[in-house]
């Protein structure tokens, strides 16, 4: 039977939830780590970075990267988790998912989720409760979850 699935996260780590109803305690479904997204900024460089010149050719600059190491990180496991819920979709296990993640972590997950997953996510909250007890998270979460929101 499709449910709705409460996915919290952050950039090293992801728990998702289901709740029996609107009001009902969250129960713990899987869990996913990252560590990655553990790691400091320091931790992600080798060397430093490559240069180029002026295209005018009077001078050498320093290339840095479009994304940082560890950003590439957090969008990377922002990528798993969105692939997961779009083949919870697909499979018909849910039907709407509500996302609890960091702001920057958020964005990152929302940018990464398909079109189809899109339309059944029914909420998002930034808030940082992924290593909080599920009775501690709920607690965070409006008190009725989803009763409220449309079907899609």
């Amino acid at each position: 039977m499709p449910s709705t699935w409460v996915v919290v996260a952050d950039s090293s780590a992801a728990r998702v939830f289901v709740a029996g109803s609107p009001t009902g305690a969250l129960q713990e479904v899987e869990s996913y780590a990252h560590a990655e997204g553990r790691a400091h900024e320091r931790d992600f460089r080798t060397d430093e970075p490559g240069s180029t010149h002026d295209s005018a050719g009077f001078g050498k600059h320093p290339m840095e990267p479009k994304v940082r190491p560890k950003e590439h990180e957090q969008i990377a496991f922002a990528r798993f988790l969105a692939e997961r819920i779009g083949q919870a979709r697909i499979s018909g296990d849910i039907e709407r998912v509500i996302l609890v993640a960091p702001p920057e972590f958020l964005g990152h997950l929302r940018g990464e989720l398909d079109a189809e997953a899109k339309r059944i996510v029914g909420g998002t909250f930034h808030l940082n409760v992924v290593r909080m007890r599920p009775d501690e998270i709920r607690g965070h979460l409006p008190e009725r979850l989803y009763s409220a929101l449309p079907a899609r």
